[in-house]
């Protein structure tokens, strides 16, 4: 038994103008949500986030070619990314990782673009 690959990319919140993460949440719901929904390599993308400190997006891909051929793409213009503009500076980290297991739980998993 294996894994799956992932990406995590990290924006740091620390300097940037209040509002920014309401910002970041508009955007996601409403353009980056639909970006990633049924998106070919991708098996899944959640947004997270801590005010004042950090927003991150963590990607699990159906395999290593994916990742990497996302990883490549994305960090080529990290630092003119929509969140990247709304924070005001490039990603801190864009590292890959691996994914070890997913658990479901009896709440059962519900795709949304905002928890709104």
């Amino acid at each position: 038994m294996g894994s799956q690959p992932g990406l995590t990319v990290r924006w740091s919140l620390r300097d940037a103008p209040d509002g920014t993460l309401d910002q970041l949440r508009a955007y996601v719901r409403d353009t980056s949500y639909d970006r990633f929904s049924g998106m070919d390599g991708l098996a899944f993308k959640t947004w997270r986030a801590r005010e004042g400190a950090w927003f991150e997006g963590v990607y699990v891909f159906v395999d290593d070619a994916a990742r990497a051929a996302f990883q490549e793409s994305f960090a080529a213009t990290a630092a003119s990314a929509p969140g990247s503009q709304i924070v005001g500076s490039a990603p801190e980290l864009i590292e890959e990782c691996e994914v070890v297991a997913i658990a479901e739980g009896a709440a059962g998993f519900r795709p949304t673009p905002s928890f709104a």
